[in-house]
């Protein structure tokens, strides 16, 4: 037996006899303005410390201004009560508790962001959406907030709404999620006011952080099966504190050692088991889930696959309609390709953004080998074919209209990197995953190979390079470089707004000179000799645009992950109309990358396969 699983048995044989007793009785109750009998498993913080014989209760509560405050990820929310009995705790966002408009909460609050939190919402709990619109909405699901003001920026008239539940996948076009929380809220119906709901909201939801018990053994019994948060052998510890007999405990440890090696055998088989793993991510988390399709459903609403609009590397996309009369489009994952990892990527995180410049994620299909994702139909398709200038299949877009989709892709990465309690990485930004809709707004599509980590994090490991050959990152290949981090983000956003800026791909063989082959190094050469543009049939305006975004993409791809701009400055780039500064020269041309084993749209690269550090032609400047 590995030293390491004996270790771990003994200590769970030690931490069984442990008592909690002990804890309990170092820390006596405290009080807080009119909530008394703060007691284990909490400690109360006032004056910003902690009572030094308290510090082994496992929570932490604070006093303000006689009010007992609850850190909860990076919020607080107003404690009003605690039942130590159900082992829950009731809190309320203070921004309801305000009586000046806007009416929603200081925070963004969903049963996903609790999958690592000592706490986790009651079994009743309900999503509140808020909701920001355009236009008047004539629905019953949606109950306007009374007093509502023009709170948005994103629109100079602006009608506030409240919805019950999670049915997200109803979000109307004209509309903007600006925040959820959760409530106790049981009523349903149309004819549910404006005024119950928000006194029903500031009473607050309750979370708990006891142990879990089967429900069909009583209390009173003797339970291996129960787990806490807060200790994961509390449990443990109440039921032996009331005197068991040594057989008794020595039985329990024994059943805890057989129950962890049987563990430590069967892990890596359970986690090569893809549909396990999609289940009980979708079981998990389904609160906010998009709708759920059977293949059957599927299959009426793309009429038997018969209108198919394009392939790519994770499946084919299917044109379809809803019941409701609604298009979509619908990718059906290969088998090859449908690992649960990445189906479970791209519900989790599209599943959760709602964004302008991010297509919605409708609903999604998982039925064995079956699985699929619905999202919004784009009539106009992916951006790829607008950039290489189609006239004959495609209408060429101006210059003001390709500077607007650059714009939106802007927009939604920088949501992507800062809009989130997490950031998220896309890692495959690129023409193709760029659609359009009825009127040519850009929305990111495909996160297939997205990551999240915390904001406060600055890189994130990975074990190969992910993406597609001609828009991945240099330290993705080259770790002496810089960690990966958000600005991979920027690299393959900057190869996308080099190609939107030159109408073609960035690397040509097809090119009358040779010297233009790779267009990043070529365009920096004429800038950097102070020629001027020549742009066919293009005025002095679009001229500037071109240049702008020519001059912001050379930032984005300069070698070194320090050297580029955030997407905030990015943004200020492409928005300003101030004249940018010249980079410094980037990767002097693309044979620098590695490309063994790398297809067109590979995400599996390792590093072992990777060639030495190229080096860069200048000396690197920092604009971050």
């Amino acid at each position: 037996m590995p030293k390491s699983i004996l270790i771990t048995c003994v200590l769970i044989c030690f931490a069984i006899y442990h008592d909690d007793a002990k804890a309990e009785q170092d820390c006596p109750p405290a009080s807080c303005g009119d909530l008394h009998d703060i007691r284990y498993p909490f400690r109360l913080k006032s004056n910003g410390t902690s009572a030094n014989n308290c510090l082994n209760s496992p929570a932490e509560l604070s006093c303000e201004q006689n009010r007992t405050i609850l850190k909860l990820f990076d919020g607080t929310y107003y404690v009003l009560g605690i039942d130590y009995e159900l082992e829950t705790i009731r809190v309320v966002d203070p921004g309801l508790l305000r009586d000046t408009c806007p009416f929603r909460p200081n925070h963004r609050l969903t049963t996903y962001d609790f999958t690592t939190s000592p706490y986790y919402p009651d079994y009743a709990s309900v999503t509140v959406v808020f909701y920001d619109c355009r236009q008047k909405v004539e629905s019953p699901d949606y109950i306007k907030i009374n007093s509502s003001n023009s709170s948005s920026s994103w629109s100079s008239t602006t009608y506030s709404y409240i919805m019950l539940g999670d049915s997200v996948s109803h979000l109307l076009p004209s509309c903007n999620i600006t925040s959820m929380t959760l409530s106790m809220l049981h009523e349903s119906g149309n004819d549910l006011s404006f005024s119950f709901i928000r006194d029903e909201l500031r009473k607050g939801f309750l979370l708990q952080w006891g142990g879990l018990v089967l429900p069909s053994i009583p209390p009173s019994s003797t339970v291996l099966y129960c787990y806490s948060r807060f200790h994961p052998l509390y449990c443990f510890g109440r039921f032996l504190k009331e005197g068991f007999s040594l057989t008794v405990r020595m039985a329990l440890c024994i059943n805890v050692l057989v129950l962890f090696l049987l563990y430590k055998l069967s892990w890596k088989k359970i986690l090569k088991d893809d549909d396990k793993d999609v289940e009980e991510f979708l079981d998990a988390y389904k609160n906010l889930m998009p709708s759920r399709y059977s293949y059957s459903e599927i299959k009426t609403v793309t009429n038997s696959f018969k209108d198919k609009l394009g392939q790519g590397g994770f499946g084919s996309v299917y044109k379809g309609e809803l019941s409701n009369g609604h298009l979509v489009a619908v990718k059906m994952l290969n088998d090859s390709k449908s690992k649960g990892q990445d189906f479970i990527n791209e519900v989790a995180t599209i599943g959760r953004i709602h964004h302008v410049n991010v297509v919605q994620l409708i609903g999604f299909c998982s039925e064995g080998s079956k699985r699929a994702l619905v999202y919004e139909f784009m009539p106009n398709g992916s951006l790829d074919k607008y950039i290489l200038c189609d006239a004959e299949n495609n209408p060429t877009l101006s210059w003001d209209r390709m500077h607007e989709i650059a714009l939106g892709v802007a927009r939604a990465i920088e949501y992507l990197h800062q809009g989130c309690d997490i950031q998220i990485l896309h890692f495959d930004i690129k023409p193709h995953n760029i659609l359009l809709d009825e009127n040519f707004n850009s929305k990111i599509s495909d996160f297939g190979l997205a990551r999240f980590y915390p904001r406060d994090q600055n890189t994130i490991s990975v074990t190969a390079a992910r993406g597609t050959r001609g828009y991945i990152a240099p330290e993705m290949y080259y770790r002496t470089i810089g960690g990966v981090s958000y600005k991979a983000d920027v690299y393959s956003f900057g190869m996308l707004l080099m190609e939107i800026a030159g109408r073609r791909k960035n690397l040509n063989p097809d090119v009358e000179h040779s010297s233009q082959i790779y267009f990043p190094s070529w365009i920096y050469e004429q800038l950097e000799k102070g020629k001027s543009l020549e742009i066919e049939d293009a005025c002095e305006y679009d001229t500037k645009i071109a240049k702008k975004m020519i001059m912001a993409a050379l930032w984005c791809i300069q070698l070194m992950p320090a050297d580029r701009p955030s997407m905030t400055k990015v943004l200020e780039m492409l928005e300003g109309e101030e004249v940018l500064q010249m980079p410094p020269k980037p990767l002097v041309c693309p044979q620098q990358m590695p490309t063994e084993g790398l297809p067109d749209d590979s995400d599996d690269t390792d590093f072992e396969e990777i060639s030495a550090m190229p080096q860069s032609a200048t000396e690197s400047t920092s604009m971050v």
